[in-house]
């Protein structure tokens, strides 16, 4: 009952929202700032490690990291739409469409100009850097390091030359830029030192988001191979991509349980483990919809959901344990404040209700 009146609310104000704003509807979209949580989490995460482990906290400076990674992050999508674009990928009709891949189709469908996309990625990217700088010249050359390869990262993901995710190393760049290497940056920034732990902490956020991209991969297999994009699943072939995204859980899953048993993570690290049913539900899906990209949706929105709750579960075992030994309570509720202000916008785009109950209604016909 109440997550029917929550997703009403929400589509209410997304439809208000639309009506009243509908150029910023579109750049929204464009946004894709659905995807924008894996850059916010470690942002938050590492900055937690080092309140909790270190009592070392700076309100000004975190707030400026999570606002770099935002600006970086909406920048790599619009990038990726971009270019995208200009290979001719991400073409698929309306209806064989599944809304958490493929692009925003702001490009395709004419809505948004190619150079006035080119234009607001690079903005995002200027500001992202400026913000580096400042932050290196304050607390640091590593911080240079950090964000240098971020952003590298995230231009070439897509970008000629290089182009990450056309020669099947997009995957491995944003495990590593999208786990350790914002989390580290975040408590580098806080402590001006880099930790065993915070890497550790950090670690599963960047193998959850590989686990992201390859189930995201799979709807757009015959896309990117068509397009000359090979990604790992258009490779290597839609059921192997369904073993890496297993085996990625896994992986996930081992870390957090590793780390806890050996006392590098709390204990209460082990509240991750509560994302199990959603990942075990969204393998189900996918491996009895391998061959139909909008049947994968709720295996997309559940992958989603896990990361998600994920995220949260390792962040409250730090915010917890902070507390229990003594941390600066105020502090906490900063970082909690931000956190959930940055937050709550993807859930306007996360939560479809009127789409998602016709293809929960399509898996439930399907035997799901």
């Amino acid at each position: 009952m109440w997550k029917r009146i929550e997703h009403s609310v929400l589509w209410r104000f997304r439809r208000i929202v639309r009506k009243s704003f509908p150029r910023a509807s579109v750049w929204w979209r464009a946004l894709r700032y659905h995807f924008v949580p894996p850059s916010i989490f470690p942002a938050t995460l590492g900055a937690l490690v080092a309140w909790a482990v270190d009592r070392s906290f700076y309100p000004f400076y975190f707030l400026l990291v999570m606002v770099g990674v935002i600006f970086n992050h909406v920048a790599l999508n619009m990038a990726d739409d971009y270019f995208d674009y200009k290979h001719a990928v991400d073409q698929l009709k309306p209806e064989e469409k599944n809304p958490y891949t493929g692009g925003s189709g702001t490009l395709s469908s004419g809505l948004i100009k190619p150079s006035a996309m080119f234009k607001a990625f690079s903005i995002c990217f200027i500001v992202t850097i400026v913000l580096g700088l400042f932050l290196t010249a304050t607390r640091g050359l590593p911080v240079l390091l950090f964000g240098l390869f971020g952003v590298f990262c995230s231009v070439f993901y897509t970008a000629p030359p290089i182009s990450f995710s056309h020669y099947s190393l997009g995957e491995i760049s944003q495990l590593v830029n999208f786990g350790t290497t914002i989390g580290l940056g975040s408590y580098f920034v806080q402590t001006q030192r880099i930790g065993f732990e915070a890497f550790v902490a950090t670690l599963p956020l960047g193998i959850m988001l590989f686990s992201m991209i390859v189930i995201n991969e799979i709807p757009d297999y015959q896309e990117d191979r068509l397009a000359g994009k090979l990604t790992l699943v258009a490779r290597y072939g839609k059921k192997n991509g369904a073993r890496l995204y297993v085996a990625s859980w896994v992986c996930t899953y081992a870390v957090v349980i590793l780390g806890a048993a050996s006392r590098v993570l709390p204990l209460l690290a082990l509240l991750a483990l509560a994302s199990m049913p959603l990942v075990f539900r969204s393998i189900r899906t996918l491996t009895r919809n391998l061959e139909n990209p909008v049947g994968l949706a709720p295996a997309n929105l559940d992958m989603i959901k896990a990361h998600g709750l994920t995220s949260f579960a390792l962040i409250a075992s730090y915010a917890i344990s902070g507390e229990l030994g003594g941390a600066n309570t105020l502090q906490l509720l900063f970082i909690l404040v931000i956190l959930v202000a940055v937050y709550s916008p993807a859930l306007l785009t996360i939560y479809k209700p009127k789409k998602q109950e016709k293809l929960q209604d399509t898996g439930a016909s399907n035997g799901l």
